[in-house]
């Protein structure tokens, strides 16, 4: 089976757990070498770079939100943020704390904030980062229905107006009903929905 994406679109990936999405998610991203085949990103197959060129493509093309938060823990919400902005050379977007709805929690340091609130600082400091593609695995699974479709809502845009892409790992078929392509994993197998 063949992928692709272009500027502006967006992939969903819908299924069980445990049959796979994550771990294509994980190739697809340039973390896990596959058995076979090949993974090109703009233009470069992924798994002929060199680790210099590879940390290069992540730190300034990839952003990766994951259930985990993996935030740094003895820093702030903002001082997390401020991290992505400073590897990225970029600003900080006071529209997207707020739009988020962390604006109130922003200076509490991340052990204190709830589930959600962590899972909405992860995503506003990858697009802090500005990065071409996102990769994200259940971005939403912290969140209430609402807040979560407000997170879609603001992928979207981010997309358009970044001639981005989005690749979503998500059990949620309402949020991957907005995606451009849906595909489902089915024990290892993709098929396209």
């Amino acid at each position: 089976m063949s992928l692709s994406l272009n500027a502006g679109e967006s992939i969903a990936i819908v299924g069980v757990s445990g049959s796979g999405k994550s771990t294509l998610m994980h190739i697809l991203s340039s973390l896990l070498h596959p058995n076979s085949g090949d993974v090109e990103l703009f233009g470069n197959n992924v798994y002929r770079m060199n680790n210099k060129e590879l940390i290069k493509l992540r730190r300034n093309d990839l952003g990766m939100i994951y259930q985990s938060h993996y935030l740094f823990k003895g820093f702030s919400a903002h001082e997390n943020l401020e991290v992505a902005a400073l590897l990225s050379n970029q600003a900080v977007d006071p529209d997207l704390i707020e739009r988020l709805g962390i604006e109130r929690v922003i200076n509490q340091k991340v052990t204190e904030l709830s589930g959600g609130q962590q899972q909405r600082v992860s995503i506003a400091r990858v697009l802090t980062k500005k990065p071409r593609l996102i990769f994200a695995d259940e971005p939403t699974g912290n969140l209430d229905h609402a807040t979560a479709m407000e997170v879609m809502e603001i992928f979207q845009e981010y997309l358009t107006h970044h001639q981005a892409g989005l690749v979503l790992v998500t059990h949620d078929e309402s949020l991957a009903s907005r995606c451009t392509y849906r595909y489902r994993m089915h024990e290892g197998t993709l098929k396209r929905v």
